[in-house]
């Protein structure tokens, strides 16, 4: 057996252990090294706190993201806050006001858990932060009239943000502070669903009629330069085929255009939902009788049956002019995708150089 993969925490957890030490370093006057707070889930979970300071009325603490085995690019990142009593304008301000500082994003378009012109802490993150403070100001209540301010950073975050796709979900200036449960479960299905729910989510909001679903920045690059799209109906769905043709019941889009190379194109046509390697290789055998199944003729199979790659059944199809079949497969895949999507599909099939081999509507 391989090694147990190890769980860590989201930015939003992160974000909300920083803001209840920057709190306790404020009310206490003086430095806090650790800090344990409240999970949604009730159980209480304890954080290193870094560079800790306090001053009147301000407290600031920092956190090391530790996302444990996940290849999260935010792993290893300061999670920062800074508290400070401020006067309240209003009576009707909260007592804990929470806004985004330098290296967390700005929302720009709608469609998003957090509206237009607000910092992207999403609302299970920010109810962290408020519970977690409110345990500090039940045993320091606030002068009258005033309220705390607390203000998330994320140094590197503008950085790190190039490394996602938060630009085109129009999240611009720095990372978003992200979380469900407060944890991350390693190489976990959260992060990319999340993200494509939210693509389309936005390009719903933003008025696209037809989706585009790329398995890959290859194909995707390949179906900009064909169609010209905006940039909210891109969605990058990886290997998340099924789950992506699922969402798109939520959303009133006219059509679906599915970008795709030929080794997961067949994997889809072959009725699997989850596409990426480690959920199943697809043997030249099995492609093989699938060939034969859809009516392909013998005598062409025998032709392809000792490839080594699905690549290479590929590239003999080509070699034979054997365009026929191709359209025949990716036919077949529209279909398929076509009863999960319940609307419209289009499969553009992009070979490995970017070049496009076909394009088949339903």
């Amino acid at each position: 057996m391989g090694k147990k993969l190890r769980s860590g925490y989201t930015t939003g957890a992160c974000a909300a252990a920083a803001a209840k030490a920057a709190a306790l370093a404020m009310f206490q006057s003086k430095r806090v090294g650790q800090v344990e707070i409240v999970f949604p889930d009730d159980s209480m979970v304890e954080f290193e706190v870094i560079d800790s300071r306090y001053a009147h009325n301000f407290g600031a603490g920092g956190v090391i993201k530790d996302a444990g085995d996940d290849p999260d690019v935010t792993n290893g990142a300061r999670i920062e806050a800074e508290v400070s009593l401020v006067k309240r304008s209003s009576q009707k301000q909260p007592e804990i006001e929470i806004r985004g500082g330098t290296g967390v994003g700005l929302v720009t378009k709608p469609g998003l858990a957090v509206a237009v012109g607000e910092p992207a802490i999403n609302p299970v993150p920010q109810k962290m932060i408020r519970q977690n403070i409110a345990a500090v100001l039940a045993d320091n209540p606030l002068p009258e009239n005033q309220l705390i301010q607390v203000e998330i950073i994320v140094p590197a975050g503008e950085v790190l943000a190039e490394k996602t796709l938060n630009a085109r979900l129009g999240i611009v200036g720095g990372i978003s502070i992200l979380g469900t449960t407060g944890i991350v479960r390693p190489i976990s299905t959260e992060a990319w669903t999340m993200t494509i729910s939210s693509s389309m989510d936005v390009a719903a909001a933003n008025g696209v009629r037809e989706i585009i679903l790329s398995t890959g920045r290859t194909s995707e690059r390949c179906i900009q330069k064909l169609l010209r799209p905006p940039e909210e109906a891109l969605v990058m769905m990886g290997d998340y085929l099924d789950f992506s043709l699922h969402e798109l019941h939520k959303h009133q889009f006219s059509r679906v255009h599915v970008a795709t190379m030929w080794a997961k194109l067949l994997k889809g046509a072959m009725g699997h939902g989850q596409t990426h390697v480690r959920h199943g290789v697809i043997d030249k055998k099995q492609i093989c009788e699938f060939f034969l199944e859809q009516g392909i003729d013998r005598r062409l199979v025998e032709k392809i049956q000792d490839a080594n790659t699905a690549r290479e059944i590929l590239d003999r199809l080509m070699a034979m002019e054997a365009s026929g079949t191709i359209h025949l497969i990716c036919d077949y895949a529209a279909r398929r995708y076509r009863s999960l999507a319940g609307i419209e599909v289009t499969i553009h099939l992009v070979y490995g150089s970017g070049k496009l081999i076909c394009s088949r509507m339903t």
